[in-house]
């Protein structure tokens, strides 16, 4: 793979600019060894162990001396490569640089010795979760090698995803490439993988893996004349891991890569130290022959044959002869990249740390044992384990001008780059940084995302896609799931009546606060009136009218009553208990004001307690009223004993008694739980109704169930007395006049209760003036009538007439 000699280049320019330092290891020549696996795992066991056998002999598990053995080994880029060796050399507590992917380790002991050369991977996974979440795509496919490291990738990291709300439509594991040349069987393998790919509904795909992973999917999409045909009509944004960077074989040369074009892939921060593109540029087989990876990447990336007589290499017939004057700048981005990449960077780094550490160690060694100064092939014959130490406590400035230094944990302290991939129709690309992760940031700046800064594909038509299972709920609606179904599969209910959604995907509505109320579209709160029956409205005037007009009507009686207050039949119904019969519904009439306008502490306080005074006072004058009339037929009977009991004041004692016994009630409550000014903010949807709190609602009964037990004892006994032989028996007309009281009031309770807000108040005052109206109308009616049309029935002889 043409793209991976950078690596290689990385790694000898950073080797070349420290023995070239003479402030960094004066006097120090840096060697180095370069294995190639072979892209398997053996190699890479082949590698380790022949990194331990001494010269080119191959003896496992022997070296005579500590001559030449390395200080430290730098491995990379894929995760199950890394391990193969791991396993060879903590044994020997050697320190190992990783780049590209971190391995897993069997033990603390084994992890003890690496370094790694990029942040905790724990914060790309934050980071692609915080990309997924800000562009809410929350319904995607996930692509990922069939190996060790897929695996755990789908275990261990994709329910963290799920957590946060982000929901797999599927999740693909594509075969491993092993490189024998069976790509009949990649073929067989990628295929149903590839056709369901373009069938997914989800915009966004996340692609977990690592360089092999890239050549699987250009392989993929190029070998597939359907996937390509039908890509080019449904594209997805790729989302891409840090352990992915670009590679291709030779005759991935030809093939499209445009199906990247708009992907988003992480990376570590990578930046370009001086002096390398200048490197990159003097990089020549003709001047490098002793560098045999350069000649093997020479072929490959130009596509000619070169010819070394002197290792007894002829020309390839198949390719043309190369003329030595080829030049990189002029190779595709997609066969080989001039600008340093992030993998390539951590190689950079990974050198200077090792050559940090060894002049950490020798300023050790010499402050410590100063005779040493004259022995440096001594000095310089180290074992693999004193490195270890140095490597975790090294910090310096590499020559991009970036701090490099480890963590505790050995991990490299620098951020992730986010890269937005952009291809161009001659089949090369580039990446732009977009956004990062900075694991050392704030936490509300760790993230980082440049919207505007980013190229999609061309079919979202410069927008951010949409990755969603189905379209959002309005507002105004909320989810309801979806029955086997995945959680962001959901159907969209509207609100019901009283709650709202004033977001999109709303779990559930809610309901306003006590002061708002929900508008038409249950999608927001509006402020609600506040309201009371008030003397401005037309409600408000009308009752008042009534009332007044109610009262005056009363106090014409009463001065009617009091002009002919020596008539019979003025003398003949108790003058004193009719003025104070009169009195109380003159009183009840006005107190009918005092539930009419603004509510407050006062009125409160005067409302139910004078309306229940006053009718107590009525009920029990024309209670003594009955009683009197009853008693006064009983006691014209010869030898009644009942006669003793006549008079005034047996009358005045029933109403005193009555009345005390309704005030000692209202003074109860007024102590315990008197009434106060209320807010009723949910009787009505649109209006806050000013209101009296009655405070105890057991008052409140007891206050009434008094009246009503007067007003019954008075028509019972009313009642049983109609047909007494008077004249003018007032037992008729007080018994009609209590079936109205009775009647209005029975209807008054289920009215009351099926009314809200202030129209519960018209009702209240609706009920006291008609059954005032009522007891005024039916007792003092006919007498009236009687004093003023028929005068000469108001004699004694008409009052007494029947009686005799």
């Amino acid at each position: 793979m043409t793209q991976l000699y950078q690596h290689i280049v990385a790694f000898v320019f950073a080797v070349k600019e420290i023995n070239e330092n003479q402030h960094l290891l004066p006097n120090v020549t840096l060697g180095f060894h370069i294995y190639n696996n072979g892209f398997s795992g053996s190699g890479s066991y082949l590698a380790a162990m022949e990194l331990l056998s001494r010269g080119h002999q191959f003896i496992a598990n022997y070296k005579c001396g500590i001559e030449n053995l390395p200080a430290a080994v730098i491995a990379g880029p894929n995760t199950d490569y890394c391990f193969h060796v791991a396993t060879i050399l903590y044994m020997y507590k050697m320190s190992q640089l990783i780049f590209g992917s971190s391995p897993g380790v069997n033990n603390d002991v084994q992890g003890h010795f690496f370094h790694h050369m990029f942040p905790n991977i724990g914060y790309q996974y934050e980071g692609l979760v915080q990309l997924l979440l800000h562009f809410d795509w929350i319904w995607i496919g996930v692509v990922c090698m069939d190996d060790d490291t897929g695996e755990g990738f789908v275990q261990n990291v994709l329910p963290t995803f799920a957590q946060k709300g982000i929901c797999f439509q599927f999740v693909a594991r594509l075969p491993q490439i092993t490189f024998s040349g069976e790509s009949g069987k990649l073929l067989d393998g990628y295929k149903g993988i590839i056709l369901f790919l373009i069938t997914f509904t989800a915009n966004v795909a996340v692609v977990h893996g690592e360089i092999h992973t890239v050549m699987a999917i250009i392989f993929i999409g190029n070998t597939v004349e359907l996937f390509g045909t039908l890509l080019q009509r449904r594209p997805k944004v790729w989302v891409m891991t840090v352990q992915m960077e670009f590679a291709s074989l030779s005759h991935h040369r030809d093939m499209s890569v445009h199906f990247f074009h708009g992907a988003l892939s992480f990376a570590v921060h990578s930046e370009e130290p001086l002096g390398f593109k200048q490197f990159l540029q003097t990089r020549n087989p003709y001047l490098e022959k002793e560098d045999k990876f350069l000649w093997a990447f020479w072929e490959e990336a130009f596509n000619c044959s070169l010819s070394d007589r002197l290792l007894g290499k002829e020309d390839d017939e198949d390719k043309p002869p190369c003329t030595w004057k080829e030049k990189l700048e002029t190779l595709p981005v997609s066969v080989f990249e001039m600008s340093m990449t992030s993998h390539s960077y951590s190689v950079y780094n990974a050198v200077y740390a090792v050559a940090h550490a060894l002049q950490a160690m020798y300023s050790s060694k010499f402050k410590h044992n100063p005779v040493l100064n004259g022995r440096r092939k001594e000095l310089w014959s180290i074992h693999p384990w004193q490195i270890h130490r140095f490597l975790r406590r090294v910090a310096f400035n590499n020559n991009a001008g970036e701090e490099i230094s480890f963590n505790q944990n050995g991990e490299l302290l620098t951020h992730f780059d986010i890269l937005n991939w952009v291809t161009f129709p001659n089949e090369s690309f580039v990446r732009i940084k977009v956004g990062t992760m900075e694991p050392q940031g704030p936490a509300d700046k760790m993230f980082t995302i440049q919207e505007d800064a980013i190229v999609w594909p061309s079919i979202f038509d410069q927008m951010p896609p949409l990755s969603l299972c189905n379209e959002k709920c309005l507002l105004g609606f909320s989810k309801r799931m979806m029955e086997g179904e995945q959680f962001c599969c959901y159907n969209c209910l509207s609100c019901p009546e009283g709650k709202i959604s004033n977001q999109t995907d709303m779990d559930a509505c809610f309901e306003c606060p006590g002061y708002q109320y929900p508008n038409d579209y249950m999608d927001e709160c509006l402020p609600k009136e506040i309201t009371f029956l008030s003397f401005g409205e037309p409600l408000g005037i009308i009752l008042t009218v009534f009332a007044l007009k109610f009262s005056l009507i009363t106090i014409f009686i009463l001065g009617i009553f009091m002009m002919y207050r020596d008539t019979p039949i003025v003398k003949a119904n108790n003058k004193n208990l009719t003025y104070i019969l009169l009195t109380s519904l003159l009183l009840s009439f006005l107190c009918a004001l005092l539930f009419i306008g603004r509510p407050g502490k006062v009125t409160c306080l005067l409302q139910q307690t004078a309306f229940g005074m006053i009718f107590s006072v009525a009920l029990s004058s024309i209670l003594a009223k009955t009683i009197t009339v009853i008693l006064a037929f009983i006691a014209t009977k010869p030898g009644s004993r009942i006669r003793r009991w006549m008079g005034k004041r047996f009358a005045y004692s029933i109403v005193l008694f009555c009345s005390l016994f309704q005030a000692v009630i209202c003074n109860i409550w007024l102590i315990t739980s008197p009434p106060f000014p209320d807010l009723d903010m949910y009787s009505v949807t649109q209006t806050i109704v000013l209101k009296c709190n009655e405070g105890s609602g057991g008052m409140l009964y007891a206050l009434l169930g008094f009246m009503g037990f007067l007003a019954l004892v008075s028509l019972t006994l009313a009642f049983l007395a109609r047909k007494l032989p008077d004249s003018f028996n007032e037992a008729k007309f007080i018994t009609f006049s209590m079936l109205v009281f009775c009647s209005v009031w029975l209807c008054f309770i289920p009215t009351y209760l099926s009314t809200k807000g202030k129209n519960m108040v018209a009702v209240e005052i609706f009920s006291i003036l008609a059954s005032s109206f009522g007891l005024l109308g039916c007792i003092f009616s006919p007498k009236c009538y009687i004093i003023l049309v028929k005068p000469e029935l108001n004699t004694k002889e008409q009052v007494t007439k029947r009686r005799n």
